[in-house]
């Protein structure tokens, strides 16, 4: 049997895989800022939908560290829809503010409205937090609203974990999904985080210090956990 040519195989790759997008109805493909924390956590999720016989063969998760800033992990979920050649989708840019410029912390949300325009079976969406993702991991624990350092709120986080004989928090924690899921609330980190963004209305996201709207996304992907996981989100 003579071998396939390179040419073949990528073609063979491509087919294969355009076949295996076409069978999930449901695609997420979530653009993080950065390499280990953001992506630890989802893949919590993507785990346990993996492993549903519901929907394992329904949703698609895909999960890209950007290792960049703000308005350049909007500019790779583009680049990567092109590349692709997707046509179906919700793409998730996943991103902090630190101490980035307001113009490009807000330039993503109006950069993703801009994107709905074009197509609305890809749609866009910017789960952003102020100033990071640790305060969305704190109001698992704590209705906070003190526009504190970023290293306020690892402090708090390092307090709680001892407290619940967890350990230290790390950023590159591998576990931090369970450990958020059991020792935390998430239903009480979706409705604080609500709260706060309700109470702000109006105001741009750099203006809401603290807030976040990675609640969005991950009400989103609660809905296709197995039943006993999905109890702690809802």
């Amino acid at each position: 049997m003579a071998k396939r040519s390179y040419k073949e195989k990528d073609t063979w790759k491509k087919k294969r895989r355009q076949e295996y997008l076409e069978k999930k109805e449901f695609r997420y493909y979530i653009f993080c800022e950065g390499q280990q924390t953001e992506p630890s956590y989802f893949e919590g999720f993507k785990r346990y939908i993996e492993e549903s016989p519901i929907y394992r063969d329904m949703v698609l998760i895909e999960i890209e560290p950007c290792q960049a800033e703000t308005m350049r992990v909007i500019g790779k979920a583009e680049k990567y829809v092109k590349k692709n050649k997707l046509e179906k989708g919700q793409i998730w840019c996943v991103y902090d503010k630190d101490s980035f410029p307001a113009k490009d912390f807000n330039g993503v949300v109006h950069r993703a409205e801009q994107l709905n325009q074009i197509n609305p079976d890809i749609q866009y969406h910017a789960a952003w937090s102020n100033e990071c993702i640790e305060f969305w991991f704190m109001l698992h624990f704590a209705y906070y609203v003190s526009n504190n350092h970023r290293t306020e709120y690892i402090k708090f986080l390092n307090d709680k974990f001892q407290e619940l004989g967890i350990g230290k928090y790390q950023k590159n924690m591998k576990n931090i999904f369970d450990v958020l899921m059991n020792a935390g609330s998430p239903k009480l980190a979706i409705r604080y985080a609500k709260r706060i963004i309700k109470d702000g209305e109006g105001k741009t996201p750099t203006e809401i210090a603290p807030g976040t709207t990675v609640y969005e996304l991950v009400e989103e992907l609660a809905k296709y956990l197995p039943e006993d996981k999905k109890e702690y989100f809802e």
